[in-house]
């Protein structure tokens, strides 16, 4: 992509609204706009990175067994008088009429309608166990916004919910979406600790959060150092022993946010116990049969009695990941994207942009990249060097290349890790083999 043909609206100032460092980002490099309090428009830049990870989410869910749907944004007020929760949620919940005096709802989660879905389809254990996901839009009305996409009313969540005969069947689907989170936060360049939590209104006994460790995160958390050294596993399993395997492995050792935590009970000792901040970005639950009873989904047992079915649910902020993978991937000159999240690879820079034979290499090196399949992001706009790549450090790119007249002279590229700040002088050959690599 040529970003003089892109929309790329960056800042060069902090804007005065932003607390925290990925609202702050965000802004300055054209990610998002605000539209209301706490409802964003994503841009381009944005809308690609909302994009990878929504598919690492997907592919991660469908590893796990789990199968896609698409549930509506609206969502009928009965069903939630079914369940008993329509008057027990809050005001987070958007409350609305349609025009013949019906009243709905704009969903802030979506158990119900998916309860309701099941108890119409499936009759039979037979049928067991189900896992079905979206990936939709939320709305809770937060009563103070903040924070950016951090804490906004208006988010892009996946949802996943299980239906198992029993509840022991009912947690092994629990400990296959476990297992399912920790591979996926480790394709998306993070470290999520587990750690249990209160279930809310959501319900039931069993759940966990997954926090991402940051100076800048929203919650104080306490957990054994020894978390710093474990792998999350890669390969997809549905043994339940190895599930429950790994579970006990990420669950043992000592892990709690301030409200969980406990010191007079906690066991660790001071000099292996880490005190720091961390962000939610997901959250899963067992709640057996919390919304099946009430609501009757129910299948038919191995004894031939109607039993209701066991349920959990499993939630992943897609939208409020981008927030958490930039406070926990920026320094002073931007983000640094994992490459696995970046909207594109490699930021290419044409530093003579005024010289006719830089033109000519730049754009036929840029041509070759997108020829191999790297996105590029190619810089071939009229402005300095300066300007250049203090741009390419706010967007967060994770390699840099530029070439300007004394590379061109040598007929090679410098190209920059955005990460670590590394710069090597290569040919275009080799940059294009190592993108395309």
């Amino acid at each position: 992509m040529r970003l003089s043909r892109y929309f790329l609206p960056t800042l060069k100032e902090n804007p005065s609204e932003a607390q925290i460092a990925s609202h702050r980002l965000m802004l300055r490099a054209g990610m998002v706009r605000q539209g209301a309090a706490g409802i964003y428009s994503w841009l381009p830049l944005g809308q690609r990175v909302l994009r990878k990870i929504e598919q690492i989410v997907r592919e991660e869910q469908d590893k796990a067994g789990a199968l896609e749907v698409l549930m509506p944004t609206i969502q009928s007020a009965e069903l939630w008088s079914e369940s008993g929760r329509y008057d027990d949620y809050g005001k987070e919940m958007l409350r609305i009429q349609d025009r013949h005096g019906r009243e709905m709802l704009y969903g802030p989660t979506n158990e119900e309608l998916i309860t309701d879905i099941f108890r119409r389809e499936v009759r039979s254990y037979r049928d067991l166990p189900k896992n079905l996901y979206h990936i939709q839009w939320k709305f809770r009305d937060e009563i103070r916004p903040r924070f950016g996409v951090m804490r906004g009313r208006e988010f892009l969540m996946k949802d996943a919910y299980s239906f198992d005969i029993s509840a022991e069947e009912g947690v092994k689907s629990y400990n296959a979406m476990f297992v399912a989170y920790l591979r996926t936060f480790k394709r998306l360049g993070l470290k999520a600790i587990p750690m249990r939590a209160d279930t809310g209104p959501i319900g039931g006994d069993l759940s966990h959060e997954f926090l991402v460790i940051a100076d800048t995160g929203e919650s104080e958390v306490f957990f054994h150092k020894k978390f710093n050294d474990m792998e999350a596993p890669s390969d997809v399993t549905n043994d339940a022993d190895e599930l429950a395997s790994i579970v006990a492995d990420w669950t043992e050792p000592y892990a709690a946010t301030d409200e969980m935590h406990d010191e007079a009970s906690c066991t660790v000792d001071k000099d292996e116990l880490i005190n720091g901040r961390g962000i939610e970005v997901g959250h899963i639950f067992f709640f057996g049969d919390k919304y099946s009873k009430p609501m009757k989904a129910e299948v038919q047992g191995p004894d031939g009695q109607s039993t209701p079915v066991q349920m959990g649910s499993y939630g992943i902020g897609v939208s409020r990941l981008v927030g958490g993978i930039i406070e926990a991937c920026h320094d002073e000159n931007g983000i640094i994207w994992p490459e696995s999240v970046a909207p594109f690879k490699l930021g290419l820079m044409n530093l003579g942009p005024k010289k006719d034979d830089c033109v000519t290499f730049c754009d036929k090196l840029y041509a070759d990249l997108e020829a191999a399949g790297v996105e590029v992001l190619y810089d071939d706009r009229k402005d300095g060097a300066g300007a250049k790549f203090a741009n390419m450090d706010l967007i967060g790119l994770p390699w840099q290349a530029a070439i300007g007249p004394r590379s061109l002279k040598n007929g090679t590229v410098e190209l920059k890790n955005r990460a670590t700040g590394e710069k090597l002088e290569v040919s275009p050959q080799d940059l294009i083999a190592k993108m395309a690599g």
